[in-house]
């Protein structure tokens, strides 16, 4: 319980402290935005070591794609994965929740990197333009866009059908896919207390190449990135 909480104290005033000091960056070039994100991730994965005595693994390197634009599809079970993504993959935007961009400083950073935001669940005039966006974004920038295709936090044992979000992305650039299981939650759950003495794995996958169709690339994606959690345990 106590280094629960030293973790969380520790963390979350780190994040502040990073946020605060980068807060000028909001007017400077997107590349020192993109660096303060490096170190929120370098950051998290110090934390996670240091007071939870968590082992952090990455698996698969050789599998990130080089050399032509693609899109990572992760799973996603705790906020680790949000920051420390920063650290593998370099200028990376977020297809995110239109709630996170409220959020005060963390809201403006994201923005600035150019993160895309959609409203689940509803048709709006800002999410016809969503795939318009997403062309623009992947068009102009050197980084890869990141979708959590399970749409929120979810719990390691849950395997809910992935939204269609990935799939229609998929289809509609026309590029490759960077599939990516994180065992996050065995460690830093969305509810309850974190574990101790584990292995958090960063599995990168194989990538699933452009010109599937857009219901057995889902279906493709979710079985394998539902199967190397099963794995991971």
């Amino acid at each position: 319980m106590i280094r629960n909480f030293l973790f969380s104290l520790v963390f979350f005033t780190g994040i502040i402290f990073i946020s605060l000091i980068f807060l000028p960056a909001i007017f400077l070039p997107k590349k020192i935005v993109f660096f303060g994100g490096k170190i929120m991730g370098h950051w998290t994965s110090f934390c996670l070591q240091t007071f939870l005595s968590t082992k952090i693994v990455i698996k698969g390197v050789e599998n990130i794609i080089i050399d032509k634009k693609f899109f990572i599809a992760s799973s996603h079970q705790s906020i680790f994965e949000t920051f420390f993504l920063q650290t593998v993959f370099d200028s990376p935007v977020f297809i995110l929740k239109k709630e996170l961009l409220m959020i005060p400083v963390f809201g403006w950073y994201l923005k600035k990197i150019g993160s895309i935001s959609i409203k689940r669940n509803k048709i709006s005039k800002e999410n016809l333009s969503f795939f318009d966006d997403v062309s623009k974004q992947i068009n102009s920038s050197s980084g890869p866009l990141i979708i959590f295709p399970q749409g929120t936090r979810l719990s390691p044992e849950d395997r809910t059908p992935f939204k269609k979000g990935s799939s229609k992305i998929y289809e509609e650039l026309k590029i490759a896919c960077q599939p990516i299981a994180i065992n996050s939650g065995n460690i830093w759950p969305k509810n309850g207390s974190k574990k101790i003495n584990t292995i958090l794995t960063v599995s990168i996958l194989e990538s699933i190449e452009p010109g599937l169709e857009k219901e057995i690339f889902l279906k493709e994606l979710e079985n394998v990135i539902y199967s190397e959690l099963d794995n991971l345990g």
